[in-house]
């Protein structure tokens, strides 16, 4: 390891240690594999050999053709979830609310096949609805719209506070973006330097997974900037040089809301 800046630079032994682990769990036997060991096991007879022989290779068959519409309780189709948030993302929602960088519109999460209530289930025909999730960062708000698939219509909108589902892959490389643009950030930088021997400009030269962050998590309560989170919609990173080796940025709390980093105690 390599330790300085945001603390280390990790290798990436012991992370090699553990594929071959995995690896040698996995290693098949040599009558398995086609390979006889020196034990003498088990021999495949003239027609099993001739059988493996006769066998053709696997064909990879092309998906079948998805419909517009779903029936039941199949999962979205691609066009459903199109629909759905086109829907669900009216233009008055559009105007008021805002994603992660600011511009108009929310911050959207997911789009799901909605559930059924107690007395549609079992039903012949239940009815199709889809659930899509946001952020509003607006004003910290996750909202749940739930629109019927059948006549086009939002028949639901579910606003709460302190809601903090895991982020989207935007949200996480904003957080990164941010992180590296503030001083709390140059360690970060300097460490990509050391491993890699290029300038860390862009948050795509990493692999990046974020976490929700909220004051007061385990035994550390985290400094004064950080106690909003929870309200706040806040991030932790764990990262990595693409195909390399972890930076370790864990120390670091990214505030998407207020647009500000921290560093735990």
């Amino acid at each position: 390891m390599m330790h300085r800046h945001l603390g280390k630079v990790v290798a990436g032994a012991a992370v090699a240690i553990t594929a071959t682990a995995v690896m040698v769990g996995v290693t098949l036997p040599g009558s398995a594999s086609g390979e006889e060991g020196s034990g003498g096991g088990p021999q495949s007879s003239s027609a099993e050999q001739g059988q493996a022989a006769r066998q053709q290779p696997g064909v990879v068959e092309e998906a079948p053709e998805q419909g517009k519409t779903g029936s039941g309780r199949d999962p979205l189709t691609d066009d459903e979830m199109k629909r759905a948030q086109s829907l669900a993302a009216g233009r008055d929602f559009r105007m008021s609310s805002e994603d992660v960088k600011g511009a108009k519109g929310p911050e959207r999460l997911s789009t799901d096949l909605a559930e059924l209530s107690p007395e549609e289930v079992g039903a012949a025909d239940p009815p199709r609805r889809a659930e899509v999730t946001y952020y509003d960062y607006k004003d910290d708000t996750y909202v749940t719209k739930t629109v019927d698939l059948g006549n086009g219509k939002v028949t639901g909108t579910d606003t709460q506070r302190g809601v903090q589902p895991p982020p989207n892959r935007d949200e996480v490389m904003e957080a990164a973006r941010l992180l590296m643009a503030d001083q709390l950030g140059e360690g970060l930088k300097k460490d990509f330097k050391d491993a890699t021997g290029k300038a860390l400009t862009r948050p795509d030269q990493l692999t990046v997974t974020g976490f929700v962050y909220r004051a007061g998590e385990g035994s550390n309560p985290g400094p004064a900037s950080v106690q909003d989170c929870g309200k706040h919609r806040c991030v932790r990173l764990f990262t990595r040089v693409v195909n390399g080796p972890w930076i370790d940025a864990r120390q670091m709390v990214v505030d998407l809301s207020a647009h500000k980093v921290s560093k735990l105690a």
